[in-house]
């Protein structure tokens, strides 16, 4: 498909830092962030409420194999990190895939992948801001969810109003202690499995195999496992926006990118084997207080409850911040190409601001749907952003199939990532997508989310060609 040029597309200076992004081409995003900013970016990004929060119905439904599960789809996100760098790095921008997909497919696909991502962020920020205010009400009997969601939605929209640098400290710090926290709980659980602590024996494979299995409820359990795992992963993307507001946006990128695997390795596929092989996968605890929880307690350790709630908090609050800034980045990526309403493109002090303030806006309203109409309204935008993360990776694979091409006939120096094993591991890469969609399809619980996901891309992308067959039947300027 021939691209259709955008007058509105942004430019790129020598340091990868978005140029003329205004359609004023007036103030354009600053580059404020630091390459210590983006290394936490990335490494804290891997862990997030998905893990500490979203693991335990990964293993109650798939026992031991949760482990299998977790690697399974960490390799999957592997390669979209994969391809995703190698397009970041080549043409950093702070619409990414979004622009990758509008200049390798066509403008309805940038179109379709920017919007469905905005949306994604905008309704997963209220998520987080929900479990974050519960969290701080159970701490202060006679308080209500909603006061601290408010207070937490006007202290993150703040820090994203001001520089940018200042969503980058705020990071860079929620990282640091998300990672010490997971490391800690990580050494303390590979002591205990060699029966280094003062108290545990070592408990061998006696969790992994005598519990009913490896498979305790077949493969069938490992498909909810998977798919479960596959969800937890959502937001390691943003590190690919945030890299073109940095000063060396390329190196920024191609370093997250060469460390996506031992991230996800330890992180998740590490700690998922040290949950099932310290105490049975069915431990009633696990479902009670949670895996991280549950391990703890085993171990003896003191307040585990508390000191794992404020770890989830901070997991939470880290979320709402960066799903608020890619938010509003993609926002304003998308309205600077002429993909939006002109007015979000509006820059000040580096920063879009009305972008920031329409996504705190939006964040905030769902969250008032999920009290208003918990099981209508706010379920339906819950169901049609469930799978978008899907469609966002099928998009970045098809993507950089077409970009490698383009890129290697005429600007083979900017490839300073590439993927593995081309074009084999993209295609892996699309299989895998496929396969998740059709177990998706053929769960029960999944299938309604599916449907309703399918509806709102169907919407987007016959929008997104409308207005590319428009762009195109538009007449020319002299000289264009």
């Amino acid at each position: 498909m021939k691209r259709i040029p955008t007058s509105a597309a942004p430019e790129h200076g020598p340091a990868g830092a978005v140029q003329g992004a205004g359609q004023d081409g007036g103030p354009t995003l600053s580059n404020g962030l630091k390459q210590r900013h983006l290394s936490m970016i990335a490494l804290g990004g891997v862990i997030g409420a998905g893990l500490f929060v979203g693991s335990r119905e990964g293993i109650a439904a798939a026992g031991p194999s949760i482990v299998l599960a977790y690697a399974v789809s960490g390799g999957l996100v592997m390669l979209v990190m994969r391809m995703l760098g190698e397009m970041a790095a080549a043409n950093p921008s702070s619409g990414s895939f979004s622009v990758h997909a509008e200049r390798s497919i066509g403008s309805w696909a940038g179109f379709t992948a920017g919007w469905m991502f905005t949306a994604q962020l905008c309704v997963a920020v209220a998520v987080e801001a929900l479990g974050a205010g519960g969290i701080v009400a159970g701490w202060f009997p006679g308080t209500e969810t909603w006061m601290w969601v408010l207070l937490f939605m006007v202290i993150f929209c703040g820090v994203n109003l001001a520089a940018v640098g200042n969503f980058g400290e705020f990071e860079f710090w929620f990282a640091a202690l998300k990672v010490a926290a997971i490391g800690i709980f990580l050494v303390l659980g590979v002591l205990a499995i060699f029966g280094l602590l003062p108290g545990t024996a070592a408990p061998g494979a006696t969790h992994l195999t005598g519990d009913g299995g490896f498979l305790p409820k077949g493969v069938d359990g490992l498909t909810i496992g998977l798919l479960a795992s596959v969800f937890a992963y959502g937001g390691l993307e943003t590190v690919t926006i945030a890299a073109a507001e940095s000063k060396d946006p390329v190196r920024g990128v191609a370093r997250a990118v060469r460390t996506a695997m031992w991230r996800i390795a330890v992180f998740y596929v590490g700690s998922m084997a040290v949950i099932v092989t310290v105490i049975p996968w069915n431990n009633p605890s696990i479902a009670k207080s949670g895996p991280y929880v549950a391990v703890l307690d085993y171990l003896r350790i003191p307040a585990a409850g508390q000191i794992m709630n404020v770890v989830i908090l901070v997991a939470l609050l880290s979320a709402l911040n960066a799903n608020l800034y890619g938010a509003s980045r993609m926002a304003f990526s998308l309205t600077s190409r002429g993909q939006g309403p002109g007015f979000l493109a509006k820059v000040s002090g580096g920063v879009p601001r009305r972008a920031v303030v329409l996504c705190s806006a939006f964040g905030f309203l769902a969250v008032l749907f999920s009290i208003w109409w918990p099981t209508t309204v706010f379920q339906y935008l819950l169901n049609m952003v469930g799978a978008a993360i899907l469609v966002v990776w099928g998009l970045i694979a098809v993507a950089q199939l077409r970009m490698r091409r383009q890129l290697e006939r005429e600007a083979p120096e900017k490839l300073v990532v590439k993927m593995w094993a081309f074009p084999f591991l993209t295609w892996v890469a699309l299989a895998g997508v496929g396969v998740v969609l059709v177990l998706m399809l053929r769960d029960d619980n999944q299938r309604i989310q599916l449907l309703f996901t399918a509806g709102f891309t169907a919407v987007l992308a016959v929008i997104g060609l409308v207005r590319q067959r428009a762009l195109h039947r538009a007449p020319q300027p002299p000289g264009a």
